[in-house]
């Protein structure tokens, strides 16, 4: 999963590098599918519940599963979601973040920062012992005292052979509450955070999702692994992955 998890990050890595006016969400598709094949690993995504695309791209109001196309190009202001999964020997890395391209609003800024954030705070309960719920609840408490909302809709997960796997991992909860997390799990813990108000709807391409209210959205996710020595971020670059420091250094 070590692998899996740093080929993911350099996939996505690569495509934000790569964010900017003009440029197609397929192009962006383009460079996440060639660099996970070069390193020997499939695309997560691709063909997934016959999803068509490498990675799911989804620009400004739309939160998650975006088709990447020939026909959407970025402009200027628009902040856009990027999901990369890579498979590799038998094992799924997962990870996501919100880019901006050039300058983009304040409460564009605000949003990104405070879902990232909101991710490291509810890393902070990914230990043995701790619930599901505790992970839930520091996402939700950062994120709402912004005026912001979490989407309730869609969860985090746990991942490993496969790319969905038990447990959910909320982005609310109730400190104390749902499964407890012992050492050796594996899960992504993804805010999806609203601007606005957290109902959301699918369109009629059957995958892309859109907040009821056209609000901005941002997305942030990384698979970590629980160990008794602490946690690991698997699809974090640098350092060699080792047991996180407290420090908000993700990508």
């Amino acid at each position: 999963m070590r692998a899996a998890g740093r080929i993911a990050a350099e996939a996505l890595a690569l495509a934000g590098e790569a964010v900017r006016e003009g440029i197609t969400t397929k192009h962006l598709d383009t460079i996440i599918r060639t660099h996970i094949e070069k390193c020997g690993a499939t695309p997560s995504f691709l063909g997934y519940s016959g999803f068509p695309g490498s990675a799911c791209i989804s620009i400004n109001e739309e939160l998650i599963h975006g088709i990447p196309s020939e026909d959407r190009r970025l402009q200027k202001g628009d902040i856009v979601k990027i999901d990369v999964g890579a498979f590799y020997r038998g094992f799924h890395g997962d990870c996501a973040a919100t880019f901006g391209v050039g300058e983009i609003s304040r409460e564009a800024e605000l949003l990104i920062s405070a879902t990232r954030e909101s991710f490291f705070r509810g890393l902070e309960h990914a230990r043995p012992g701790k619930r599901i719920g505790d992970i839930g609840s520091a996402i939700e408490s950062y994120v709402t005292s912004f005026g912001f909302s979490v989407i309730r809709k869609y969860v985090g997960h746990g991942v490993g052979a496969e790319l969905h796997e038990p447990p959910d991992v909320p982005n609310y909860g109730t400190p104390g509450r749902g499964p407890r997390l012992s050492a050796g799990q594996t899960i992504a813990i993804e805010p999806m955070v609203s601007a606005g108000g957290y109902e959301v709807y699918e369109a009629d391409d059957g995958w892309t999702v859109r907040t009821v209210d056209q609000s901005l959205t941002a997305h942030y996710e990384h698979t970590v692994a629980i160990t008794e020595e602490g946690i690991i971020i698997l699809t974090r670059l640098g350092e060699d992955m080792e047991p996180y420091d407290g420090k908000a250094n993700g990508l």
